[in-house]
């Protein structure tokens, strides 16, 4: 039997209907607290086996979304192919199951050693560690629903269990907005992950309760009676079901990458966009008396267009701008699939479709985009194509509507200004990636390699792009491609102390990040250069159309893979200088500015060794992290800031400069180093515990 031949008689089990939806009520929203707040736990837990990279996150939600899906297929098979009385025996058995799983640390196993794709290692990796609670916790809000449908009178009316989507999204919300404001900032990791485990394992018990209050064998027999819930759905109606999940999931995904690669791979903006994509789903599964849909149409289209005129800039207030413009589309779209929701019987197909949108919005995102494109093309796509889904909705509901004429002169603007909205996409996506030498993409970003606009050949710059932060810049003429530039100009803090040190001999030299490898122009023929690069496509493109490392005197060996983990597989290097420069598009990879990553340096550095760390940033105030590590390890910390000189390409820099060598700050070139100004009561950051608040710059 399947979905469309058969309905439910009534449980004799549920003679108390307030009772029977506080349990459900409860269950569901216990399920999604404990489901979206896994997500950035396990997320932050992995992010430093992977440099810090904002497509980590891009891909845990990938990840997430398909075991949603996972766990919304199940749910539907279960409900529609198995009778209620083995439900309730399958589904507490693998609940069960699952607590074996518990605690849910990531085993040391899946840490990558540089050569695996990072994709699929991080989807093998939350799959073994958090798949089957993961799944469970998703099929939680399907399952109860398709419960409490069945177990509804005819007269009851079969659609009100969709409510309790509202609360199931409310709980989510809850737990995302709670992580970064209260988990975090008090909660080491290693205790964020035992209370979940310890909350999950009460979860268990309250699932199973409720899933032998509406599955027991007493009365829950199916049995074959005719059906009241009409006719099924058209394909087209399943067609809309998908597209309108898949379009605000891609948007999810394609917003919040490009916030991630120009502030802060971190919590706290990972779950900005995520809380208000839920916040989306409450409003329209609440209730749809919000939704004047003429009133939010025109908030759409001014939607679209700000984000279309904001993919110029890149700032905290263009953040907040893409936030709200994000919030408008998914309220839309999703107040569009709630009016298209079914009768009961068709719950939790309606569910599985759903999910089964959003997976593929997000893996078009996360997987197949940096796959096929050269560049971030994604959100220039789909902010015409949601466009037009949203116009195709708006035909199907006004199709009939009357007077015709004003419909069809209402249709015509609207597409009028759709192909208008999607000429100036194009235009403004030219403008960022036309005219440049080289696109390129991988997992880890999309970077480009430009010739700078200049006076003379002389002061002919090539550059290294990553969004709009600077990566390097080498003078194009040949008896200039040796003067170091941007933030490693011999101005720099870095540069002082390369050229201080380097009068009293040889010197060994380690540089965490490579860039355009600039700082190799201050490699001497008796030096020894160590560079470690997480993203390949970075090392290819600095030794193949950049000329730092090429004329180096002394060839520096290049490692490929997270420096971190490179640096602890490896015997002490005793480097006078190491260098840490790994910042991409002021996202900060946490692990590397640890009292743990700060003490396996000093390993690596010799007693009256110089750390320098780069700790230029919009956003985010690195230096006190620094300051602290270094006064735990018993050294002295100074700051070193240069101005800007766009005529020499030179840019401002700030970096501290770690060391217990006496007399080096004595030194006249220098003098000038301040001290770090470290915040009271500031708390040193560590493998367990980091808090973004502490450091955060709020102006704009």
């Amino acid at each position: 039997m399947s979905e469309s031949t058969i309905t439910r008689e009534q449980p004799r089990g549920v003679e108390r209907p307030a009772q029977a939806w506080l349990l459900a009520g409860a269950t569901i929203f216990f399920g999604a607290f404990f489901l979206f707040e896994v997500e950035p736990l396990i997320a932050k837990a992995i992010l430093p086996w992977f440099g810090g990279s904002a497509q980590v996150w891009t891909t845990c939600l990938l990840f997430f979304q398909g075991a949603l899906l996972v766990g919304y297929l199940y749910a539907h098979l279960l409900s529609v192919r198995v009778r209620p009385q083995w439900q309730i025996r399958v589904h507490v058995g693998l609940l069960l199951l699952s607590l074996a799983l518990l605690p849910i640390f990531p085993a040391e196993r899946w840490k990558p050693i540089g050569s695996e794709n990072p994709l699929f290692l991080i989807l093998g990796l939350l799959g073994a560690t958090i798949g089957l609670p993961f799944v469970l916790l998703s099929a939680t809000n399907p399952l109860l629903q398709s419960w409490l449908a069945r177990a509804q009178s005819p007269s009851s009316g079969a659609i009100a269990p969709y409510r309790l989507f509202a609360l199931s999204n409310f709980g989510s919300m809850l737990a995302l907005l709670s992580y970064p404001l209260v988990v975090e900032p008090n909660l080491s990791l290693k205790t964020q992950t035992w209370a979940w485990s310890i909350g999950y394992g009460g979860f268990v018990l309250l699932c199973a309760a409720a899933a032998w209050r509406y599955c027991s064998a007493e009365g829950t027999a199916a049995v074959e009676t005719p059906s009241s819930d009409g006719d099924a759905p058209s394909w087209t109606d399943r067609a809309l079901w998908f597209a309108l999940a898949a379009a605000p999931s891609a948007l999810l995904l394609a917003v919040t990458n490009f916030m991630l690669q120009n502030v802060a791979a971190i919590p706290l903006f990972w779950i900005v966009p995520l809380a208000l994509y839920l916040l989306s789903f409450i409003f329209a599964f609440g209730s749809l008396r919000w939704y004047w849909r003429l009133l939010w149409y025109e908030f759409f289209a001014g939607a679209i267009g700000s984000m279309i005129v904001g993919t110029a800039g890149y700032s905290v207030l263009n953040n907040l701008r893409f936030s709200i413009a994000l919030l408008v589309c998914c309220l839309v779209c999703h107040a569009e699939l709630a009016s298209l929701r079914p009768k009961g019987r068709y719950l939790t197909s309606y569910y599985l479709t759903i999910a089964t949108g959003g997976a593929v919005g997000g893996l078009f995102v996360a997987a197949v985009a940096p796959a096929i494109f050269n560049a971030a093309y994604e959100l220039y796509i789909l902010l015409p194509a949601t466009g037009l889904l949203i116009l195709v909705a708006a035909w199907r509901h006004y199709r009939f509507s009357e007077p015709r004429k004003a419909r069809y002169a209402v249709f015509g603007a609207a597409t009028f200004a759709l192909c208008v909205a999607t000429f100036f996409t194009v235009r403004f996506a030219d403008r960022d990636f036309s005219g440049h030498i080289l696109l390129a993409r991988n997992f880890y970003g999309a970077l480009r390699v430009t010739e700078l606009p200049a006076d003379t050949p002389d002061t002919q710059l090539r550059g290294l792009m990553n969004g709009t932060i600077d990566h390097g810049e080498e003078y194009t003429a040949a008896d200039k491609r040796r003067e170091p530039l941007t933030y490693y100009s011999r101005s720099s803090g870095v540069g002082i102390l390369l050229d201080e040190l380097g009068k009293t001999g040889p010197l060994k030299v380690g540089v965490i990040g490579i860039g355009t490898g600039t700082i190799a122009a201050y490699c001497r023929p008796n030096d020894t250069y160590r560079f470690y690069e997480i993203n390949p496509l970075v090392m290819t493109i600095a030794r193949n159309d950049f000329w730092y490392l090429s004329s180096c005197p002394a060839q520096p060996a290049l490692i490929l893979g997270d420096a971190r983990l490179s640096l602890e597989a490896e015997s002490s290097q005793q480097f006078d200088v190491l260098a840490v420069d790994a910042f991409v598009s002021d996202a900060i990879p946490v692990h590397l500015l640890t009292r743990q990553a700060v003490a396996l340096y000093w390993r690596h550095l010799k007693p009256d060794g110089v750390l320098a760390v780069h700790v230029s940033n919009r956003y985010v105030d690195l230096a006190p992290i620094v300051a602290v590590a270094a006064g735990e390890s018993g050294k002295q910390a100074r700051s070193i800031f240069n101005a800007a000189d766009a005529d020499k390409g030179i840019r401002a820099s700030s970096w501290v400069l770690v060391t217990s060598r006496a007399g080096l700050f004595d030194r006249p070139a220098l003098q000038y180093a301040k001290p770090v100004d470290v915040p009271a009561n500031f708390r040193a950051w560590t493998d367990d515990y980091s808090n973004l608040w502490s450091v955060l710059r709020l102006s704009l």
